[in-house]
């Protein structure tokens, strides 16, 4: 068998909230007058940019800036509990998995997000790792994030699949030399997947490319 562990990215991926992302930092940004144009953002996250330099630019200094990204913050989680972000076949899919993969989540977001997202949720009990925001140097794109799940495993790039569904964990991916599948999600998908080794419509996708691989 060709994978012996699966790599989870998490928004997007495992729970729907990178829209409810996007919709915390425009609001914020909007409060001061700052517009912030979907297709501009998934631009800059794709690089792994940064949309508050759009408040430095306009003449905001760090402070400020720092002020508005509690606020983002604040009302990002505010999302995260009262909006639906439970994604279909997620659950079907590691209950398949876990028995015969080693699995991970390797994700950029924040612990204390992390934490909220799953106080109730029934996802990190078949995970071998979890990685987020704080357990590595550079982000993705950088490949330190996968990097950091195979050094934790022991194995090869070779021997992992991670599944995507941005093109800044797409690229973090191929960086690591690690084989990707991006699963479709309407909010990312005018972003570049041309590198991706396999394309899936929805999650139960991946069950059958690692059936497959098991022939």
């Amino acid at each position: 068998m060709k994978y012996t562990h699966v790599l989870f990215d998490h928004d997007g991926v495992l729970v729907d909230t990178e829209h409810l992302y996007f919709r915390a930092t425009s609001e914020t940004l909007g409060s001061v007058g700052l517009d912030l144009d979907l297709r501009a953002y998934l631009k800059l996250q794709a690089v792994g940019g940064n949309a508050w330099q759009r408040m430095m630019t306009a003449g905001y200094d760090e402070v400020e800036v720092a002020h508005k990204r509690l606020e983002r913050d604040q009302l990002y989680q505010h999302y995260i509990r009262t909006e639906k972000i439970d994604i279909d076949d997620v659950g079907v899919v590691l209950e398949s998995l876990y028995t015969r993969f080693g699995l991970a989540i390797v994700t950029t977001a924040k612990q204390c997000d992390f934490d909220l997202i799953h106080k109730d949720r029934k996802i990190v009990q078949y995970m071998d790792l979890v990685l987020t925001n704080r357990d590595y140097m550079r982000s993705k794109p950088a490949p330190d994030p996968y990097l950091k799940a195979l050094d934790h495993f022991g194995i090869t790039p070779q021997q992992a699949l991670v599944v995507e569904d941005s093109e800044r964990g797409l690229k973090s991916a191929v960086a690591a030399g690690i084989d990707c599948a991006v699963v479709y999600h309407p909010f990312t998908a005018p972003q570049d997947f041309s590198q991706a080794t396999y394309r899936i419509d929805k999650l139960s996708g991946l069950l059958d490319i690692l059936n497959t691989e098991k022939h």
